[in-house]
């Protein structure tokens, strides 16, 4: 069969119009990447003018030996309560995965140690800005420099993703400002951006496929921008995490206090929630009650069950218990002693409110002399967060010592 003029037109147009949509697609590729380059020469080039650059840093920190456990002390004896497990979602591990666009390497850290205490060492990023700002000391922080300013529904894909560890996003509104932290409604231009993923909290150290995903996903962000990438090295990184947490586990300490009621008699549910909640404290989410600080609504310390079984609003109304635990979590508490001393005081009220007695793990009664030793416990502890540049209580400890 004879094709006709037409059909022969059509299918040489077909064939143009395809090979014109390659050749416009190769054509705007290396247009974008040509302004990117041009817009972010690398200090090294010496057909670039000198610019200051805010860049993310990598310490690495791994020591040899095996990760120690957090250690919960409670009426005085000490117990291991079990190591920090990462229990983080785990990407696909693809080692060989390399970013689709220029990566500004970095440049070797002047006075890196092999030292623990190093992943920590600098204290918080310094900046006159008020509210939260970065922590490269505790966080690892991605760079991102776009071509001209970008408003923070740009980075709508960047902003929810979830990687298994926390990730917060900052932006610059000009060069060296201070970073403001974003949400999808943070209103503003940005030059520049950071994002920001804890190395390391209670449930373990971040992975290295943790961080090579935070990686990619920064790395497919860039070309949508446009933006160049600064990004550090993914297994130095882990390393420095690894580090993070057997510093963090050598330093997480909580005191508990127990009041046993004498068997067989036990505590009604609902007289304890009565005791509770006149001595301040609320029944919160998680099966315990919580004692708010009046002024800050910081959380002091808790009181839950001493049986591994939560209190919920039914439980209590139906149930008994023999006994409760109050719980000091030392890094949490921005004045450890005061909130000891405050939380030994209530023991000793809810035990005789209770008819229970204050004890030990051993159930041996506890005495004045043995809760001043158990109140030095918690001044060794305290010190030795502030030795490592974890004050209590702060921003970063909250970070560190969440789940």
């Amino acid at each position: 069969m004879r094709m006709s003029s037409l059909q022969l037109g059509l299918i040489v147009a077909g064939v143009l119009l395809v090979v014109g949509v390659l050749v416009y697609n190769a054509w705007q590729e290396r247009r974008i990447r040509r302004r990117i380059t041009s817009a972010f020469r690398t200090p090294d080039d010496p057909s670039s003018a000198p610019s200051a650059r805010v860049e993310p840093t990598m310490r690495p920190t791994r020591s040899d030996g095996n990760a120690a456990q957090a250690v919960r002390m409670s009426g005085g004896a000490a117990e291991a309560h079990g190591a920090r497990d990462s229990r983080a979602i785990r990407p696909d591990d693809d080692s060989s995965w390399s970013p689709p666009i220029e990566v500004i390497a970095h440049d070797e850290v002047a006075g890196a140690t092999a030292s623990p205490l190093a992943a920590v060492g600098r204290g918080p990023a310094a900046s006159d800005a008020t509210g939260p700002q970065p922590d490269p000391d505790i966080e690892c922080m991605v760079i991102l420099q776009p071509a001209k300013p970008v408003t923070a529904g740009a980075l709508a894909a960047g902003l929810h993703a979830r990687m298994g560890k926390r990730l917060r996003w900052f932006g610059r509104t000009a060069p060296g400002s201070g970073w403001v932290l974003l949400n999808s409604a943070t209103p503003g231009e940005f030059v520049e951006l950071a994002a920001c993923m804890l190395l390391a909290d209670r449930n373990g150290a971040a992975s290295r496929a943790q961080l090579e995903t935070l990686v990619r996903v920064m790395s497919e962000l860039a070309p949508m921008l446009p933006a160049a990438l600064s990004v550090p090295d993914a297994g130095a990184e882990a390393d420095r995490a690894e580090a993070l947490d057997r510093l963090c586990a050598d330093v997480d300490v909580q005191i508990g206090l127990t009041i046993l009621k004498p068997e067989p008699a036990s505590i009604p549910g609902t007289k304890l929630r009565g005791v509770a909640e006149a001595a301040g404290f609320r029944l919160a989410t998680g099966g315990r009650f919580e004692l708010p600080q009046e002024d800050t609504g910081a959380i002091l310390y808790t009181l839950q069950n001493v049986r591994n079984e939560p209190f919920t609003v039914d439980t209590l109304r139906t149930s008994a218990t023999h006994g409760v635990v109050l719980l000091l979590d030392v890094p949490r508490v921005a004045d450890p002693l005061r909130a000891f001393d405050h939380m030994k005081l209530a023991a000793k009220r809810i035990a005789h409110t209770l008819d229970g007695e204050l004890v030990d793990d051993n159930r041996r009664p506890l005495d004045d002399a043995a809760l001043a030793a158990i109140r030095q416990q918690v001044q060794s502890a305290a010190d030795a967060l502030k030795a490592c540049r974890i004050d209590p209580g702060s921003p970063r400890a909250h970070a560190l010592f969440g789940a």
